[in-house]
This record gives C-alpha cells, sequence and structure tokens, in this order.
C-alpha cells in the first residue's frame, strides 16, 4: 500500500493581518505600549475642569456646600479597576458616538449615600450608612439624575479637544455586567473625591485606551490662554464679567516730596507745608499704588473732578520723575 500524501493543513488556520500603512503600524505600537499620562497634559486639564463643571451643576441643588476634586489619574487593565468596586457602586454605561466607543462614570456608595442625605436636607448629625444593604429606588433614582449631569459635564469638558455627545444608556450595580470591552484591555481611570456633611465619596471614570488612542494628538498639546478663551467663549465672558464687577480705589496725587527721616521727625501739629503745584499741574490717578493716567483737576457742581488727559507709559513716568528730582 502507498501511503497517503501529507499536505499542509488549512484547518483553522488564518490570514495575518499585515499592515502596510505607516499611520497603522504607529497605531498599534502605541496600543501595544499604552498609554503614558505624562505625555497627554490636556487629559489632567480635561478631568480639573470636569470636578468644577460637576460641582457647579450639583450645587444648585442642596443647601450644604458640595465639593469637587480630581484625586488623580492612572493607567491599567479595564477588569481590575472594575474589581475594586464590585458590589460597591453604581456604574453608568455611557455611549460617545463621535468616538464610536463607550465609557464608564461610576458612584461608589458613600458618594451615593452622602448625595442622599445633602439633597434630602440633612445636616450631617446623622451617622453615615455602613450596612451592606442593596441600592433602594430613590438612592438609584438620585445616582442616575447624578450620572446625567456627569455626562454633560463630560460633554463640555472634552470638548477641548473633541466634540462628542455622552449618552447615559443604562446604569448597572454589578461590575460583571458593566462591560464595554475585554477585561484584559488597557484603560485609564480619573477618581473624584466629593466632600460634604462632613463626610465623602468617589467618583470615578474609566475610559478605554481604544478610545483615547484617535485623541492622542490633541490631548498631546497645551493650549495657550488665548486659544482656550476661543475654544471656550462662555467662560472667557463669564470671567470678563466678573472682572469687571471688582472694585478698585482710585487715588489722585497732586504732589510727591521725598523726605529724609529726620524731617518728618521734626514735624509738628500745625505746621504748614508748602506745596509747590499749581492749578495747571498735572496731578497722577493710580490705582493700586500704580501709576493710570495724567489728569487736570477742576470743579463740577461744587465738587473737584479730574479730567484725563492721558494714560501713563512707563517710559513717561520715569522721565517725571526725572525731571523732579
Amino acid at each position: 500500500m502507498t501511503p497517503p500524501t501529507s499536505g499542509p493543513s488549512t484547518t483553522g488556520s488564518s490570514t495575518p493581518t499585515v499592515l502596510t500603512s505607516p499611520a497603522d503600524i504607529r497605531a498599534r505600537i502605541q496600543e501595544a505600549a499604552g498609554l503614558s499620562l505624562d505625555r497627554l497634559p490636556m487629559l489632567q486639564l480635561i478631568f480639573d475642569r470636569l470636578a468644577t463643571a460637576c460641582g457647579d451643576g450639583i450645587k444648585h441643588l442642596a443647601a450644604s456646600s458640595i465639593l469637587y476634586s480630581l484625586n488623580g489619574v492612572e493607567s491599567g487593565r479595564f477588569g481590575e479597576f472594575l474589581d475594586a468596586y464590585d458590589m460597591k457602586a453604581v456604574v453608568g454605561i455611557f455611549s460617545a458616538p463621535a468616538w464610536d466607543g463607550h465609557i464608564l462614570v461610576g458612584l461608589d456608595r458613600d458618594f451615593v449615600f452622602t448625595m442622599v442625605e445633602a439633597l434630602f436636607g440633612a445636616d450631617g448629625s446623622e451617622q453615615p450608612v455602613d450596612d451592606e444593604r442593596a441600592f433602594s429606588a430613590i438612592e438609584l433614582r438620585i445616582a442616575q439624575m447624578i450620572l446625567e449631569q456627569v455626562g454633560r459635564a463630560l460633554e463640555s469638558s472634552f470638548g477641548l479637544v473633541s466634540k462628542t455627545a455622552f449618552h447615559l444608556e443604562r446604569t448597572e450595580t454589578r461590575m460583571e455586567f458593566a462591560v464595554i470591552g475585554r477585561r484584559s484591555n488597557k484603560a485609564i481611570q480619573a477618581k473624584f473625591l466629593i466632600q460634604a456633611l462632613s463626610r465623602g465619596g468617589e467618583m470615578f471614570i474609566i475610559i478605554p485606551q481604544s478610545v483615547l488612542n484617535p485623541l492622542r494628538p490633541s490631548l498631546a498639546k497645551v493650549l495657550t490662554g488665548e486659544t482656550s478663551t476661543r475654544r471656550d467663549p462662555r467662560w472667557a465672558s463669564q470671567i470678563a464679567a466678573e472682572v469687571q464687577k471688582t472694585t478698585v480705589h482710585l487715588r489722585a496725587v497732586l504732589e510727591e516730596r521725598h523726605l529724609t527721616l529726620g524731617e518728618i521727625a521734626g514735624l509738628k501739629v500745625g505746621q504748614v507745608i508748602a506745596l509747590d503745584a499749581t492749578p495747571a499741574t498735572r496731578i497722577k490717578l493710580e490705582g493700586n499704588d500704580k501709576p493710570l493716567f495724567w489728569c487736570h483737576a477742576g470743579q463740577s457742581q461744587g465738587a473737584y473732578v479730574l479730567r484725563i488727559d492721558e494714560a501713563i507709559s512707563q517710559d513717561k513716568e520715569g522721565a517725571e520723575h526725572g525731571v523732579a528730582g
């Protein structure tokens, strides 16, 4: 008998993907290497803005003060992040259509219980809830309301680098159901602390690395003040409005004279100090000890008034002091 001729088997074989585009090769290398948070400075700025936006969005709901603060950003595995909160948090799954991906936002038990007490008018005298019971319907509804506000804050904060909406698809209390990718996938996690009624809690955000990879160029940039103003005109308008409300104390200086310590010590009550100034002498208008304008004095309706002639530049100010000397 002639033994059967053995040939190459094709059962279960697959052709490996060949990457030919430099962009595809670069993306695959970056994905394998993981995210370097030090090279993504915009991410820290976005999360700082998110903490501020979350605090502003919820402060009008409670009589007591509620403070949000960023507690840190780290990279790791998706499953490891979730395991730390198993049965200890309410998690919201958000879709980001423009990114073609999902992110997780979670509120731990202390966060939910603290917010319930703050929103229902507690004064902090009660002992904090420390049992391991399941969340009540009211607690879950409040958690969902907070998550919806966080979604709006995310949209505003990430608008610095990418415009996308964040839609809350569902909430989960069991981490095995909060699945938006493989547990071994790399991700970044940002933690936020909340303080209210002399107690607090934690909010966390988990973003898969695959979602952030396309945003690397934008997250690696550092926005200047001018650029950030253009990107967020509402913030610039609010800052300008608040600055214009600031009270400024002005001082009109008719004449300045340098005296020695001995001359000052020799001054007596009733002594007259002659001034060289005349009605034509210009008066210096100062604000916060900084020279602002040259003025001339006059009267109007029985009161002294100043007419501004010109702004004071550093060169002109130095020249005036030179003449006076």
